[in-house]
């Protein structure tokens, strides 16, 4: 058998296996250790199963990850994030459809300390949803907002798939991730805009909020709040920046400052659960990321022994198929798993499949890790199994239905797709902050 056939065996496995609802880690790990034994022997098989877990694991740049993590459990779990919607909604709350767009800023900021977007979505859809809910919104409206807003968390840093990304790419870590700053803040103006003319248009979304005696002296009250955490997240962002720290180092610093803001916020008889709390979060979650990302490395090394990347880019030469037709064939195969899977998972998956397409088409890696990760954002929120929408149905209970908040989500799945056209025409809108970096 050919060795070809037997990588498209194994990844027709995987497909199985991730259907069942095996862990993707494992999945990915048995497929790649049977194919490898299937094409070079058992031996060889071990030996890689021995080796390129601990290669993977011991790499440096990866103890960002733990890091970042721990910055955006202890936000949570120290009662910030409330204090970041608060302050969005003093500032925000008598825009049409205010509340909304408070949670869409509220979760860009979020965003910035917890560096994932199921997380995002989870703690501000507890704080948010209630509120709009309460104010008489829209349901849709109400959930819709923040499952969409909340996949902002995959762009803006720190975000943990883009430092994947860039280990996995070999791209700079520091570049990557400030290539999703424009692109994320791009994202959050989006779709308060959208919110805003619906609103505009129809005033049963979002009732009017009723100004208060001394509206400014609330809005400036919900800052002492807020600025910590912006300080914090400002601080991450531009310390790497500026190459005063690395990736590591800001992470480490950020986690530290952000525990020493949650210890000043809490009192004494909380401080110690809330730490413990966010410390299991962090290694419960540092764990999945790690073996999820193992499995990876060892399909990656599957794939490329199996000969799956040059055949496909000898499939696509003959066809003549050019940069952009490369680009819409990833679209289509990334938003497809991203209605099933998790972000980790569909990165993690695809990255060993297209990287070699990429790389012989001379596409830019750091604009494409931008692309790549716009694409799992709308696959979060696309039907009939956006991650986020789920992520949000869990938070919500029976309150609001499933057909509801996928209701709620079209115009901003409509949003993304324009979002998305203007990063892939405009590619100096990802490469503009890493351009600087490199002047």
């Amino acid at each position: 058998m050919m060795n070809v056939t037997i990588g498209f065996i194994g990844l027709g496995v995987l497909v199985v296996l991730l259907f069942i609802r095996m862990h993707i880690g494992l999945a990915l790990a048995l497929v790649s250790f049977l194919g490898l034994a299937a094409i070079r022997g058992f031996d060889s098989a071990y030996g890689a199963l021995r080796s390129l877990p601990y290669d993977f694991a011991a790499n440096w740049s990866l103890t960002a990850i733990p890091m970042f993590l721990l910055m955006g459990a202890i936000a949570y779990h120290g009662g910030l994030t409330s204090g970041l919607f608060r302050a969005a909604k003093a500032w925000l709350g008598r825009l049409p459809g205010g509340l909304a767009v408070a949670s869409t800023i509220a979760c860009a900021i979020f965003a910035a300390v917890s560096g994932s977007s199921l997380a995002t979505a989870s703690a501000m859809g507890r704080i948010a949803i209630p509120e709009m809910l309460k104010a008489r919104y829209d349901p849709g409206l109400a959930a819709g907002t923040v499952a969409a807003a909340g996949t902002i968390g995959s762009l803006i840093p720190p975000s943990i798939l883009m430092i994947l990304y860039a280990v996995f790419t070999e791209q700079s870590i520091s570049m990557c991730l400030m290539a999703g700053i424009l692109p994320g803040l791009l994202t959050a103006i989006m779709y308060s805009a959208m919110i805003v003319l619906r609103c505009i248009s129809n005033k049963d979304l979002a009732p009017a909020v009723e100004e208060s005696a001394s509206p400014w002296a609330e809005r400036f009250a919900s800052g002492r709040e807020v600025w910590p955490v912006l300080l914090v997240a400002g601080g991450v962002v531009a310390s790497i920046y500026t190459g005063i720290a690395t990736e590591v180092e800001a992470a480490g610093i950020g986690a530290a400052l952000m525990a020493v803001v949650a210890f000043t916020k809490l009192r004494r008889g909380s401080r110690e659960s809330a730490l413990m709390e966010a410390a299991r979060e962090t290694v419960m979650s540092t764990g999945s990321i790690l073996l999820i990302a193992i499995g990876a490395s060892l399909l990656t090394r599957f794939v490329v022994i199996s000969g799956i990347p040059n055949f496909i880019s000898v499939q696509m030469m003959e066809m003549g198929s050019s940069p952009t037709t490369i680009l819409f064939a990833i679209a289509a195969f990334t938003i497809v798993l991203g209605m099933f899977l998790d972000p980790m998972g569909v990165l993690l998956i695809t990255l060993p499949i297209v990287l070699p397409l990429i790389e012989a088409a001379d596409i830019n890696l750091i604009w494409f890790g931008v692309i790549m990760i716009k694409l799992i954002e709308i696959g979060l929120i696309s039907p009939p199994i956006g991650m986020n929408v789920f992520v949000i149905k869990g938070v919500v209970g029976n309150t609001i239905s499933l057909s509801t908040i996928f209701r709620g989500i079209g115009w901003f799945f409509v949003v993304e797709i324009i979002t998305l056209a203007l990063l892939i025409l405009l590619p100096e809108i990802s490469l503009f902050i890493p351009n600087l970096m490199v002047g």
